[in-house]
């Protein structure tokens, strides 16, 4: 870095204080967005999934934001908003039928319950253009409705089919990191660090990897605020990876965690960022994938095991399960 006689000042750090090197400001980058306020004990901002763990208040919802909501939610929820849908819809057109009389489709039972379910099936049949023959639409106003109602049909499973197709479609990394972030000897000193690897069988090519930290502490102020840090890496892109990844910081001079002990960075109020990106080969283009630690997932002096082995064929075996697996440095 170029630093030979580095100089020191003094920094609150909890109960204790520590004398951090001047040139560490170098690493301290502008609010990324998080912004600077912060609170003692505040959630983490980054999901282990990667999603935003923000909640966003007085939103306005717009049309435009239907296709993005649909995209984004679970599949489960996606799922039981099309059945809901389809249900209400279905419902509602059945008490229309009721309303300019059953006897439009098919004589009525004498019972109001038998009749509604006549109604129901018919619009279910009608909705989804099916057409059974079973039961037909006889005066000018059910015909007039269920029309209306093939019309809706045919444009809302179209829409349905498009967001199914948005959604099998959309370009996602499929990444699985390590549970924990380590710290641990390294190169007569410490790194830290954490484990990647890709979910698919797929090769992850030209992956690179950021890693950014924050660290809350009062200020001058006294008011509790974020600092931001971008972490250097041993290496933060590689040509491909086809098993594991570990990624590895080391805590040197030029490090926010130098004059920290294992202790002192446990107790800090800590998260690390991680964004990787990298070209998938199955959607032809690039993706990318959030993860983020806090001080709660760190474990000091252990160290990951190793997670390939060799089949009797000579071919390399690569276990899943073993990516967060650890054993301690003796």
């Amino acid at each position: 870095m170029g630093w030979l006689v580095p100089t020191f000042v003094r920094a609150n750090c909890n109960s204790s204080q520590q004398f951090i090197p001047t040139h560490i400001a170098m690493n301290n980058i502008k609010d990324p967005g998080f912004g600077y306020s912060n609170i003692p004990n505040a959630q983490r901002l980054i999901n282990k999934n990667g999603s935003s763990n923000i909640f966003h208040k007085n939103k306005k919802f717009t049309p435009q934001d239907t296709y993005s909501f649909l995209i984004h939610i679970t599949w489960l929820q996606f799922l039981a908003l099309v059945f809901t849908s389809y249900i209400v819809l279905n419902t509602f057109f059945a008490f229309l039928y009721l309303a300019t009389g059953i006897n439009e489709l098919t004589p009525s039972t004498g019972n109001t319950f038998d009749d509604f379910l006549n109604a129901f099936f018919f619009s279910a049949q009608t909705i989804t253009t099916v057409g059974y023959g079973g039961i037909s639409p006889h005066g000018m106003w059910s015909n007039l409705i269920s029309s209306i109602e093939a019309l809706i049909g045919l444009l809302g499973f179209a829409f349905i089919t498009g967001i199914l197709y948005g959604r099998f479609s959309k370009p996602n990394a499929s990444i699985n990191f390590s549970d924990n972030i380590i710290i641990r000897p390294f190169n007569n000193g410490k790194a830290l660090m954490f484990r990647l690897m890709n979910n698919r069988t797929t090769i992850m090519i030209e992956p690179e990897v950021s890693v950014m930290m924050s660290i809350s502490d009062t200020g001058k102020d006294t008011q509790y605020k974020r600092k931001f840090y971008q972490l250097d890496l041993e290496r933060n892109h590689i040509k491909y990876l086809p098993t594991i990844w570990t990624i590895v910081h080391e805590i040197a001079e030029d490090s926010p965690l130098f004059n920290l002990s294992d202790k002192e960075v446990k107790d800090r109020d800590i998260e690390w960022y991680v964004m990787i990106k990298y070209f998938d080969e199955s959607f032809a283009q690039q993706v990318y994938q959030m993860h983020s630690y806090t001080n709660n997932d760190l474990i000091c002096n252990v160290k990951f095991i190793q997670s390939t082995t060799f089949d009797s064929n000579g071919f390399t075996v690569l276990d899943h399960n073993s990516l967060s697996k650890t054993a301690t440095i003796l």
